[in-house]
């Protein structure tokens, strides 16, 4: 894919940030910071090389499993509720209430409950908890975003299939899913990091033989600053991964509106 101007300049400003910010990091470590258990990039990346490329597959591949079916979960029950706003417009307040309460409720006090209800998971199975808490992070996102763009659709557009006998199932189809495209997109691009937080948190409440949240806990016990650090910065690149990926994806998909979904 030919790269625009725009796109070039931005990877470098951003390239420039991050290596701005691992010599920030390395100076503070070996001056400032040196006595409170920062430790310096190289130290990271070693523990992290160390610790080899199996470890890591192992956890971070059970959490990312989980992120991504809460993440399906949660994006198809966002879409089924927003059309069903756009389809019975008497039960928009009931339906946005229970879409706003979703996002209100703390997912650190739901875990605990989701926990008790759902139970640990089988022996190399995934947590339960960890991808009900990742389908919970998207749905707010999900339904708001959609009902926005559903709501922006042409209205010459929906009445054209009006006109052609069209009711508001077809214009659904026709009309409004395609104008809401963008927006569906730029919900999940922000709703995607949010699943991998829930995954992990989820983890945390227990039940779980691999994933983030247990070489979390592992690395706090023994004090072992340079592997939780490791953690987090691994969590930080597959956020980031994830959120670009599915930047690049809108512009593929919908090129009409690369504004929308960036």
């Amino acid at each position: 894919m030919h790269l625009s101007r725009e796109s070039i300049r931005s990877l470098r400003t951003g390239a420039v940030g991050i290596l701005a910010l691992v010599a920030v990091w390395w100076l503070a470590a070996l001056t400032v910071l040196s006595g409170a258990r920062v430790p310096t990039p190289d130290g990271v990346l070693t523990t992290a090389v160390e610790a080899g490329w199996g470890f890591w597959s192992l956890h971070f591949g059970m959490t990312l499993q989980e992120a991504s079916v809460g993440f399906l979960y949660g994006t198809l029950a966002g879409l089924v509720v927003a059309s069903l706003v756009l389809l019975f417009p008497v039960a928009e307040p009931v339906l946005m209430q229970v879409a706003v309460m979703s996002y209100c409720v703390p997912l650190v006090a739901i875990a605990p409950v989701l926990f008790i209800v759902i139970g640990n998971p089988d022996e190399g199975e995934r947590s339960g908890t960890a991808t009900a808490l990742a389908a919970l992070a998207v749905f707010f996102t999900t339904v708001v975003g959609t009902v926005l763009g559903l709501r922006s659709a042409d209205r010459a557009s929906l009445d054209v299939v009006r006109v052609f006998g069209g009711g508001r199932v077809r214009q659904l189809q026709k009309v409004q899913l395609i104008s809401a495209l963008p927006s569906i997109l730029a919900a999940m691009r922000i709703g995607a990091p949010a699943a991998f937080l829930g995954a992990i948190l989820g983890e945390y409440v227990g039940g779980v033989q691999r994933g983030v949240a247990l070489i979390l806990k592992i690395a706090q016990q023994n004090v072992d600053v340079e592997q939780a650090w490791a953690v987090g910065i691994g969590c930080a690149l597959m956020a980031g991964t994830v959120y670009a990926v599915l930047g690049l994806v809108g512009r593929v998909v919908t090129p009409w509106s690369k504004g929308a979904a960036s």
